[in-house]
């Protein structure tokens, strides 16, 4: 009878891994995960680590990469290019090469490793973050990507090539710095360097369905704020202006003024409210959605003298939090006022994006290692943890099942049990 019932059990566990193989209960598919909020509802997760510490495994990666890794079901997935503009003496551009890796999450074993080849000329030297700093999305039966002015690629998850659509052929020497977002049967990719505009794309076809202009020095990734009707609107942050769009149609609906510069962090939301940070001018604004027309006067909270230059901030019971990769400050911002609780020196610059889960803040730095902060109104650093290698992290960490992933230029980490 005990090996009957074990039979039994081993038979159901097979049949629910094979109806839903690439599903478990946190997965990361996208920029900054559920929401783009960069908020895990996962508690007991690592707070230090090392190579001999909670390293669950290392895997080396077949290029550069600034893109941060998804996470869904039994693997990871993760952008690179190799070739060129990696440091080489005699590199040269023809030899660029763009990578898309499945890695099985139980072992960093690399269950494959899709070549695409770019369309050239691209820049000759893409400053910082390279040719795939776009993090890839998933809807769980496919894979969006996005190379720049390569186009926006529809694989699936065997790494076969399904489309390609493109959203533009201009270039900036900053490169190509946005993430796909999903919306219903739409892939929407702010196309600010390409073209300048909003891109809205069909899953099933590769169809572009609407598009929409007024991306002016944009670098960050549109985000869907949920409305207290049950509605959602698309906001993009862009130089002088927050922009309110329709998701199905690609209209305007309103617009607030905003960072007067260029503006890389990505907006995030609580409540209908929508939080805006960027431009070397530090500036934090937080806006109502719904409006329509200018809601400057009308829908504008409050402002605050706090920024980035390049991160993003997580919001965590009542406060947004984020590390500044300009004046190298960690902030805390209270949501209802924006009052600043705290500005803390902080000792090493990130480009990535807090990532926040069971009350800690991960703030991976470029070269100085990852720390961990407390999710509190009060500055307490709780630990600060190193590997060794020398390349550079650009990439946001990523919370799934547990497990923390992070790249570097050379590596793909897999942080706890």
């Amino acid at each position: 009878m005990k090996n009957y019932a074990a039979l039994l059990a081993n038979f159901a566990a097979i049949l629910m891994l094979g109806m839903n193989s690439e599903a478990l209960a946190a997965d990361w598919t996208q920029f900054r995960g559920p929401g783009g909020l960069g908020v895990s509802a996962e508690t007991d997760l690592p707070e230090k680590w090392s190579e001999t510490e909670n390293l669950a495994w290392r895997t080396e990666l077949p290029g550069y990469g600034a893109s941060s890794p998804i996470a869904l079901g039994l693997h990871v997935y993760v952008t690179c290019y190799s070739g060129y503009g990696t440091g080489g003496d005699a590199e040269k551009m023809e030899d660029l090469t763009l990578h898309v890796v499945c890695v099985n999450r139980a072992d960093g074993s690399v269950a494959w490793d899709t070549k695409v080849q770019p369309k050239l000329p691209e820049t000759e030297r893409v400053r910082d973050h390279g040719y795939a700093a776009a993090t890839p999305t998933t809807d769980g039966k496919f894979l969006y990507v996005f190379f720049g002015k390569t186009g926006v690629f529809k694989f699936d998850l065997t790494g076969k090539q399904i489309w390609q659509a493109d959203v533009g052929s201009k270039l900036n020497g900053w490169g190509s710095g946005t993430s796909p977002v999903l919306f219903e049967n739409l892939v929407i990719v702010n196309a600010s360097v390409e073209s300048g505009s909003l891109v809205a794309i069909d899953k099933t076809s590769g169809s572009e369905v609407w598009r929409a202009p007024g991306m002016q020095s944009s670098w960050n990734t549109p985000h869907l704020v949920q409305l207290a009707n049950g509605q959602q609107e698309l906001v993009v942050s862009v130089k002088d202006h927050i922009l309110g769009f329709d998701p199905k149609t690609g209209k305007e609906l309103w617009r607030c003024d905003g960072i007067q510069d260029y503006v890389c962090p990505s907006v995030i939301s609580h409540e209908g409210v929508a939080y805006v940070i960027g431009g070397r001018t530090s500036r934090a604004i937080a806006v109502r959605a719904g409006g329509r027309g200018d809601v400057t006067d009308t829908h504008m909270l409050w402002e605050a003298k706090a920024g980035s230059n390049v991160t993003s901030p997580i919001i965590h019971d009542g406060h947004m939090y984020w590390v500044s990769d300009r004046n190298q400050v960690a902030y805390c911002v209270r949501l209802s006022d924006g009052e600043i609780l705290y500005s803390e020196r902080f000792r090493a610059q990130p480009y990535a994006s807090a990532t926040a889960g069971d009350g800690k803040i991960y703030i991976v730095t470029r070269n100085g290692g990852t720390y961990v902060l407390a999710a509190t109104p009060e500055f307490t650093q709780l630990a600060h943890n190193t590997f060794d290698d020398r390349s550079t992290f650009n990439a946001s960490p990523v919370i799934s099942n547990g497990q923390i992933f992070m790249r570097s230029d050379r590596y793909l980490y897999c942080v706890g049990k």
